[in-house]
Formats: C-alpha cells, structure tokens, sequence
C-alpha cells in the first residue's frame, strides 16, 4: 500500500495501481460491426487497433463510430477507415497525476499504459479507473463521513456538494428531434449524452453516445426520432447532495454521469460527470483541497 498524501489523494499514486489491464483490441481490417459489438460487449469506450506485429496503429472511439453512423458508412467498412491515431502512452511507473495532466492537455479521456516493448499495450487507464481508485482510498480514508463519529472525522460542513464539481448546464433536444440533429450536438460540445425532453418539457430520457451505435448496429434511420432510442428515467441527484454520496451512485450503477436538479427532480441545473471529478484531483472533502487544481 503506498503512502497517500491526505493534502490529494492523487499524490503519491502510480498509474500501474489504476489501469486496468484487460485492454480491448481490434484489428485493422475488423469492420465497423465488430468494433460496435466489441464496444457494447465490453462495456469500454473505445478499442485499441493494432497491426499485424501487435504494435498500435490508432483508436476507434464510440465517437467515431457515431460520426461514421451519421456520415452513412455501411457497417463493412473497415475499422482502420475511421480509426485516430497514434494513441497516446505513459508508463505504469507515472504518476496519475502526470497521466492527468497528459489526458487534460490533449483533451483525452484514456491513455495506453506500455509493456515491455514499444507502441504495444500492457494495460489502459481512463477517467473511470482513476474515479474507482480515488472512491476506494476515500472510503477508507480516517477522515471519511462513515467513520467521523471518532475523533479524526470532520464535519459535514467540509465534505463537498455536488454543485462544487459539477458542469453548470445542460444540453437538451426534444423527443422529437433526429438522431442525426442529437448527433450534431454531441459532436459540437464534445459530451457523450443529452437529456431528451418531452412534449410537456419534462425530462423524459437520455440518448448517449452507446445508444446511438447501437441504433447503428441495428440499421435505425438517423431521420428516426430520439424517443426511438432514448433510455428512461434520468438518473439524477441534488445539487447539494455530497459528493461521495453521487459517487457512490455512479459506481454502483455503472453509470459515468448524473444529471444535476435543484430543490427538485424537474429542475435540472447541470451534469456531474466521473471526468469532472477526476479533474478535480482531490477526494470527497476538503482534507484533500489544498492540492486541488480547477478543470483545464
């Protein structure tokens, strides 16, 4: 167990103790269909596509394979075609914080970790794994709410809210717009899911990124509506809920983000994101603030 600096939760930490070292790949030549069921399958954002002699040649993202649906590729057409690259890599033996700050400054939200020879994938580390390993040190932290009836806990006062981390604004489309209208608006603010609302302007679903591949694989028109393939009910916490209790949410239920609501659920303000924690770089109170660095 490594020594942790209660001034961040982050100092002190290694890259090798957050990856994970399942990395999903893909070769060159595998089609956008594969890419999609390997997605779905594996529950990850994006797959590594290597070459012939296992060295990284690029990435495909959910992103990627959302602009190919709109731009009307067929599903045979070559995962290479749509592919970014190179991808990026750091060591296990980084700090997270320099892996951070690599991710933020190239606007990432993974990086490959090298094995033992270069451009090959011993592992990846993305913003989840990050959010898992802070959530695990958190809780059991001396200082956590769950055990402040000794005397080391603080009190409530200094455990942060919601509204302290989270995006202020939402973009939303109605339930009626196309698919090809909710792409665009993913593609231009560069987020992975939407807020659908209904003909009575209440939330009435979510379309992310997964949803609309999906849509994809199954050949769903992009003139189709969103209502098509919207998921329901909007998971959604208070503004001045604490942190680790969205957190703990998230994790629990494999979910990346929540919607964020004031005094009442149809309120909606903003989106708390696990990106937006882990570019917080601190945990769940404020005996980790002082190192805290504000998103890039």
């Amino acid at each position: 167990m490594p020594v942790i600096d209660h001034r961040g939760v982050l100092k002190g930490l290694k890259v090798k103790e957050a990856m994970r070292r399942q990395v999903i790949r893909l070769a060159g030549q595998a089609d956008l269909e594969q890419a999609i069921r390997y997605a779905i399958k594996y529950k990850v954002n994006a797959l590594l596509v290597e070459g012939e002699d296992q060295q990284a040649l690029g990435v495909v993202s959910k992103t990627d394979l959302m602009g190919a649906y709109y731009a009307g590729l067929p599903l045979t057409t070559p995962a290479e075609a749509v592919m970014v690259g190179p991808p990026l890599f750091c060591q296990g033996e980084d700090s997270l914080e320099s892996a951070l700050d690599i991710m933020q400054s190239h606007r990432v939200h993974r990086l490959y970790v090298e094995g033992d020879l270069p451009r090959q994938a011993a592992g990846v580390l993305a913003y989840p794994d990050i959010l898992g390993l802070l959530y695990r040190y958190c809780h059991r932290c001396d200082r956590a709410r769950h055990r402040s009836a000794g005397a080391m806990g603080p009190s409530l006062k200094d455990y942060l809210k919601v509204r302290e981390v989270m995006t202020p604004g939402i973009l939303t489309f109605q339930e009626g717009d196309s698919l090809a209208r909710v792409m665009e608006g993913l593609a231009a603010n560069r987020i992975a899911a939407v807020l659908i609302r209904g003909n009575d302007g209440a939330p009435a679903g979510v379309v992310s990124k997964t949803d609309l591949i999906l849509a994809y694989r199954h050949g769903v028109p992009v003139t189709e509506p969103a209502r098509t393939v919207m998921n329901s009910p909007v998971r959604a916490c208070e503004q001045d809920d604490f942190l680790d209790a969205a957190l703990r949410q998230m994790i629990f239920a494999d979910v990346h983000r929540l919607f964020v609501y004031k005094d009442r659920p149809p309120d909606l303000v903003g989106v708390l994101a696990l990106s937006d924690v882990a570019r917080f770089r601190c945990g769940t109170c404020r005996a980790c603030v002082s190192s805290r660095i504000g998103p890039g």
